[in-house]
């Protein structure tokens, strides 16, 4: 079973990990994940769900949130989001 990991890396960076989950858990978990923290903050997201990328950009551009860094490796898609 898969398992959201939502960590504090620093006071201004987060990572979030959704690996193993499909639509739309990786959005609901990021979009969750974004409210809590601040504006200007860092959200490093990562899944392997291809069909969630488009919604997760969408939901961020909707949110006045900048994709800031994408990048796919080896099956995992990151995404650097900038809370704005």
């Amino acid at each position: 079973m898969a398992e959201m990991k939502f960590e504090k890396v620093s006071d201004t960076e987060y990572n979030l990990d959704v690996c193993g989950f499909v639509c739309p858990h990786p959005q609901l978990y990021a979009k969750k994940s974004l409210e809590k923290i601040a504006e200007g903050a860092i959200l490093n997201l990562v899944f392997d769900n291809p069909s969630s990328k488009e919604t997760i950009v969408q939901m961020c551009e909707a949110a006045g949130n900048d994709i800031i860094e994408s990048k796919t490796e080896g099956g995992k898609i990151y995404l650097k989001i900038e809370k704005g």
